[in-house]
């Protein structure tokens, strides 16, 4: 019995170290797991990390930044600005000295065509032109004629319709010689000519040549494009929600594909059509103009909107991950291990310029509060590292 009563306390005294130990194991697990939900807001830096990573701190700054839309475009021209060469009449490109790119002045002679009709069209009007004085003549015979009461009214009526008729013909053939550079006095001397030139209408630089000697060219071919830099303008697309935030004379800062430096340009008209993407074209010109530019040019711009000062960081104070926008604050120095200790707040983002974002910032925040403006990058891969490990 005595046995008994001692082997039944021993598997008592057992089962309660066993349940003893259970409960240790579970306080200890759960010592772990309070680090590391720790851990992935917080992240220590030793004195080289701090070095090495270039940390700087500082403070939440009131900046008056523009409430500027973003937009994308392109450079272009006037329409009086851009000009397509075309003969007045078909013929065949004799000459021309053109090349892309070339710069030309207004009245400068670009090409010379020749054809045959050319020679035909002036006989036709030399022949017109002695008819024309022949029934001219006979038209004031008959009116006298008809003051003498010679002559019917009939054949008076018949005459003045002759003489009109062939004036039309020779008015419309001398206007199409002008149309061909062809001087009609000239022509009534004999001197015919079996080629035209064509000039240029405008100052500028060829952009585009699509003949090339002897080739026959039609009426409505497009031989060249002359395009005149001088006044060059933004043509902006904007979405139809940012619209009624613009106004004419609203300054634009843009810069183009292949450059740095900013320009800037001034709103001029706003379109008042939405396209089928829901977007409205802008035009603006630029403040100052550049006749190295050329139209096509694409460009990314911000279109100032109304200047307001808020809460703003440093480009670099802000870091994304998972999505999300996080800046890290100054927990302090440890002085047990002289560590930096460094906090990750999540924040929302507003206005970007110059360098700037402004931020909203979570309640706790004060404007004392210390946050990192340099290096939070090597923070947030310091913190990701903690974390795998």
């Amino acid at each position: 019995m005595k046995t008994n009563k001692i082997i039944k306390q021993i598997s008592m005294l057992l089962i309660i170290a066993v349940l003893l130990s259970s409960c240790g194991n579970k306080k200890e697990e759960t010592k772990e797991e309070i680090p590391h939900e720790t851990k992935f807001n917080i992240v220590e830096l030793n004195q080289h990390q701090f070095k090495i990573a270039a940390v700087t701190l500082g403070k939440i700054e009131m900046k008056a930044l523009s409430g500027a839309i973003k937009v994308n475009g392109m450079l272009d021209v006037p329409p009086q600005n851009l000009v397509s060469i075309s003969a007045p009449m078909g013929g065949v490109l004799k000459s021309t000295e053109l090349l892309q790119g070339i710069k030309v002045t207004k009245g400068q002679v670009i090409a010379v065509m020749q054809n045959a009709e050319y020679i035909q069209l002036q006989q036709d009007y030399i022949d017109f032109k002695s008819q024309l004085e022949y029934l001219e003549a006979e038209y004031n015979r008959q009116q006298e004629l008809a003051k003498e009461n010679v002559n019917s009214q009939k054949t008076l009526l018949q005459s003045k319709t002759q003489y009109q008729s062939m004036m039309a013909k020779v008015g419309g053939l001398k206007s199409k010689l002008a149309m061909l550079g062809i001087n009609a006095n000239q022509i009534e001397t004999g001197n015919f000519q079996n080629t035209i030139t064509l000039t240029a209408p405008i100052s500028g630089y060829v952009t585009q040549v699509n003949v090339n000697i002897g080739s026959f060219v039609n009426a409505t071919d497009i031989m060249f494009k002359i395009v005149d830099t001088e006044h060059l303008h933004a043509e902006l697309i904007v979405f139809e929600k940012d619209v009624p935030k613009l106004k004419i004379g609203q300054k634009v800062r843009f810069t183009l594909a292949n450059e740095n430096e900013e320009r800037i340009a001034t709103v001029y008209l706003i379109g008042r059509e939405i396209r089928e993407d829901r977007t409205v074209l802008i035009h603006c010109h630029l403040d100052k103009e550049d006749t190295e530019l050329l139209p096509g040019m694409y460009l990314k711009a911000y279109v100032e909107a109304g200047t307001q000062t808020v809460t703003a960081l440093p480009e670099k104070s802000i870091v994304s991950f998972e999505g999300k926008n996080y800046i890290f604050i100054s927990e302090g120095l440890h002085k047990a291990d002289a560590n930096y200790a460094f906090k990750m707040i999540e924040v929302k983002k507003g206005i970007e310029e110059l360098g700037y974002i402004e931020i909203i910032l979570p309640e706790d925040i004060t404007p004392e509060t210390l946050i990192v403006t340099n290096g939070a990058y090597d923070i947030l891969a310091k913190l990701k590292n903690s974390e795998e490990e």
